[in-house]
């Protein structure tokens, strides 16, 4: 969700060069412009802990010379490098993440169910802070996948005769996100017979790519894609859907990059919480009302009701009858 915030930022600020420092396989998610550097940083192997984090440091103060340090994360692991930073004078800008209201948000007992600050528009809030406001302007795709650098099976993925194609991306990494699969099967049938219809299938764990693979080779016009495509091939692959059906997940957003429609499912989190794909209409959100919804900020809280009604209560024609609306707009344009 920083991406479409760093797009934005380059092209506001020409003049100045960011420093990204991130997951290894993030990068590719990233621009490749002049004044933009990006630094992959393995928490778990060559900077791992605080003896890493200080390695990091010394590492890049070799290396770089910073004007200011943008906390985007304000986990330990970013506290840690930002107070070397200001021990050595370095500015330090933070972000707040509203920690409170998303307590507030997810309490069993008075509950404040209102919507918070979007995560985009809090990582733009750390840029206004060190002086460099940012117009979040949905239009603009933050990422342009190269169509150009298609394979030929990725080609065969994208069939000219596919009047529609439906991405659906039914796993998230927490039980509290994930739609029922004997749902989610009913709602790949009813697409998987109609003429015209192409449908992909994302994933990412074995459990998760076995599942996928067996719907594959059950329903027609149906192709697996899980552990098969680099992240830069998976996006292309998002571009040319007209619709993608995922959880509250890494899917969503990766969609949500390259403007390609998203109706998600939401059971334990909630959109409110500010995690909402990026440009998402609010309509195409598949959810229902409930007491004890949302009962956490990230679906990795055990269901007090013990079967996640929120999730299970969710008739899956009411999310075919979204997809279907999305594809009808998709074809009217």
């Amino acid at each position: 969700m920083t991406v479409p915030i760093i797009a934005s930022f380059l092209s506001t600020y020409p003049d100045v060069h960011i420093t990204m420092l991130s997951t290894p396989k993030l990068k590719p998610l990233f621009p490749t412009t002049e004044n933009f550097t990006f630094i992959p940083v393995d928490t778990k192997k060559e900077y791992a802990g605080n003896l890493g984090m200080y390695k990091l440091f010394k590492h890049l103060q070799k290396s770089y010379h910073f004007d200011a340090m943008l906390d985007l994360h304000d986990v330990l692991r970013s506290k840690m490098l930002r107070t070397l930073y200001k021990l050595k004078g370095t500015p330090v800008y933070v972000i707040e993440k509203g920690r409170k209201e998303k307590k507030q948000l997810t309490n069993e007992k008075n509950k404040q169910l209102k919507p918070l600050k979007s995560s985009i528009q809090r990582y733009a809030d750390v840029f206004e802070k060190a002086g460099y406001p940012i117009t979040i302007d949905t239009s603009i795709v933050p990422y342009q996948a190269t169509t150009t650098q298609c394979t030929d099976e990725l080609i065969q993925l994208l069939p000219s005769s596919a009047k529609h194609i439906i991405g659906i991306a039914p796993f998230a990494q927490h039980k509290g996100k994930i739609y029922p699969t004997e749902k989610t099967e009913k709602i790949i049938a009813h697409f998987a017979q109609q003429q015209g219809i192409q449908i992909l299938l994302f994933g990412g764990g074995e459990i998760e790519k076995a599942q996928l693979e067996k719907w594959a080779s059950t329903y027609p016009n149906t192709q697996s894609v899980a552990g098969k495509f680099s992240l830069s091939e998976e996006l292309i692959l998002l571009q040319h859907c007209h619709v993608v059906l995922s959880m509250d997940s890494s899917n969503m957003h990766l969609a949500s990059l390259v403007h390609t429609p998203v109706v998600s499912i939401w059971g334990a989190t909630h959109p409110y919480a500010g995690f909402y794909g990026y440009g998402q209409k609010e309509e195409n959100a598949v959810q229902i009302d409930l007491p004890c919804r949302p009962c956490s900020i990230y679906g990795n809280k055990p269901c007090s009701k013990g079967d996640y009604p929120c999730l299970n209560k969710i008739e899956e024609e009411a999310v075919i009858r979204k997809i279907e609306a999305v594809l009808l707009t998709s074809h009217t344009n």
